[in-house]
């Protein structure tokens, strides 16, 4: 499993980060409104982040206050890595897909990791646009504001081969036609559960954790009329030591 660790305004930042980092696939572009763009250079700024002050440093200084991850159990990221020193090396990791509300304030990358002893797996990172300071009160509900990206949530798993790095990053943002609605999932009895959606609540996402500490992830995007799930990903239990 990995180490648990998420333009035209964009695009000079994204172009300085990616002379940085690994070649890896090019950028499809979109015509919404909401700005995927914006999470890759995040996430390839998070990555860069680990390489040079450390991987759990990277991790403490980008996750929101009550982000969640699992080791394999849920626990408060913030509390779990408080002191956490970080390993000689850093996992290196690189997004394939993206996946944003309408409002553009909450997005899932979901990508592939390498770790130093040679073993790959992919990650899901659920982020959320945290706005600095007062907010305006006249500007509309989901007006961007400044401020920067922050994970809420953290998932991965090893594969027995390395994903295939795609021709191009794919993105996908939420249809803003319609009303989205919160769907209401009840957790299987014994697990524990979180849910949570996009200030818009064009995207939502869901994690379950069961007993015997196996787990599924689920995202899912408004498409106008109900939701798709863009996301399922299921982690076996760990193995006995």
């Amino acid at each position: 499993m990995r180490p648990l660790i998420a333009l035209t305004g964009f695009a000079a930042a994204l172009a300085a980060l990616t002379a940085c980092a690994p070649q890896g696939p090019r950028i499809a572009a979109v015509s919404q409104s909401a700005n995927p763009s914006s999470l890759i250079a995040n996430e390839i700024a998070f990555n860069r982040l680990a390489q040079e002050k450390g991987q759990w440093t990277a991790f403490r200084e980008t996750a929101a206050k009550d982000a969640t991850m699992f080791v394999p159990e849920p626990v408060d990221a913030q509390t779990w890595l408080k002191g956490r020193a970080n390993p000689a090396k850093s996992v290196l990791w690189q997004p394939h897909r993206v996946f944003m509300s309408c409002d553009g304030q909450t997005g899932v990358t979901i990508g592939a990791w390498q770790r130093p002893d040679g073993s790959t797996g992919y990650f899901t990172t659920v982020w959320q646009w945290m706005n600095k300071g007062q907010v305006d009160p006249r500007l509309p509900p989901n007006a961007m504001t400044e401020g920067e990206w922050k994970w809420v949530v953290n998932h991965a798993d090893t594969l027995p081969t390395p994903m295939l790095v795609p021709e191009l990053i794919e993105t996908r943002v939420a249809s803003c036609k319609g009303s989205a609605g919160a769907p209401l999932v009840a957790p299987p009895e014994g697990a524990t559960m979180k849910m949570g959606l996009s200030r818009d609540q064009t995207l939502n996402y869901s994690w379950i954790v069961q007993k015997d500490k196996s787990r599924t992830l689920e995202v899912g995007l408004w498409n106008g009329s109900g939701f798709d799930s863009v996301i399922l990903d299921r982690v076996a239990a760990p193995k006995a030591s």
